[in-house]
């Protein structure tokens, strides 16, 4: 069954395999709120665990915001969660700040042995958009998006690779300016922001939660985009925003925004691939718009394949 909660609206989520269950850590706020446009201020990370993906036992919170001053005084967005190493489980998560309005977003950092008690490490963030690349709040842009971050390591590589939603201060309005922010690391304390991956006037004005892996063969992207963001050639194609992903090279050398394709569901938003324990691919996102009314929980997973042209299409 789908991970619903009866007191919590569920989106964005990220899931991590400890070699006996899977973990998943979401973002959650109080339906008590009663008008779901506040739950994006009003957030914690969830956690739930379970063996098959289907079937999840809710466990304590992860992550929540700092006392101010910090760079998650306000929010703990959306990450992602790698092993070092030496054993140590590091979540990369999106901190906005009180002190900033909420319209700096930066990639904060926390540890744990357990997966349960995270500690977050001192001097953050850990990384922030460069103003020779990306918009940022010192520029003189109203917002400064770096978020999101999917952290892995590229195939054959070493180092540590870092995926946010970044803005381009090159793009000429506000619908082309889409890129994915790029960030290095050898050990993933220190990180070298990079150049970006695309280029703005791609068809999209906002790409979020970004994925990568490599999907029975392809490597695939994975993000999504909400109907607001997208190019009017998009609009004009008949698209309404959701889950899009495209085939890319090993190396992610050649990313092109203008061959994403939108996922057949539309109903589903910040979807996540994830392999079950037979080794097959699955993807995993919270149900967002059914019949005009936001949902806010996470559906059950949907076996996928990867095509050479189509990127991600639903199995059988």
């Amino acid at each position: 069954m789908a991970l619903k909660l009866p007191g919590q609206w569920v989106w964005d989520s990220w899931f991590v395999f400890d070699g006996e269950q899977h973990h998943a850590f979401y973002l959650q706020a109080s339906r008590a709120l009663l008008d779901q446009n506040r739950r994006h201020r009003n957030v914690t990370v969830g956690h739930a665990v379970s063996k098959d993906l289907t079937n999840w036992t809710v466990v304590a919170d992860a992550i929540a915001p700092s006392d101010s001053p910090a760079p998650d005084s306000w929010t703990t967005w959306t990450g992602s969660i790698v092993k070092a190493d030496e054993g140590l489980w590091w979540m990369f998560y999106t901190g906005t700040s009180r002190e900033d309005a909420g319209e700096r977003q930066t990639v904060c950092a926390a540890t744990s042995n357990d997966l349960i008690t995270w500690h977050k490490v001192p001097n953050l963030p850990v990384a922030a958009a460069d103003s020779r690349w990306y918009k940022t709040l010192a520029a003189g842009y109203e917002n400064e998006p770096f978020r999101d971050p999917w952290v892995f390591r590229l195939p054959g590589e070493s180092e540590w690779t870092m995926l946010t939603t970044a803005g381009s201060n090159e793009a000429k309005s506000r619908q082309e300016e889409a890129i994915m922010g790029v960030a290095k690391s050898k050990d993933l304390k220190n990180w070298q922001i990079q150049p970006p991956l695309g280029g703005p006037g791609q068809g999209f004005g906002e790409t979020e939660v970004f994925q990568f892996e490599i999907v029975d063969g392809v490597p695939i992207l994975l993000f999504c985009c909400g109907p607001q963001w997208l190019s009017e050639d998009r609009k004009a194609a008949g698209e309404i925003g959701g889950v899009y992903s495209m085939p890319v090279a090993a190396d992610l050398s050649d990313v092109d925004f203008n061959r994403a394709v939108l996922f057949p569901d539309t109903s589903l938003y910040a979807s996540r691939l994830v392999q079950d324990s037979k080794g097959g691919w699955n993807l995993i996102a919270f149900l967002n718009n059914v019949d005009g009314e936001f949902v806010g929980e996470l559906c059950d997973p949907i076996s996928v394949t990867a095509d050479a042209v189509q990127g991600l299409v639903p199995k059988g």
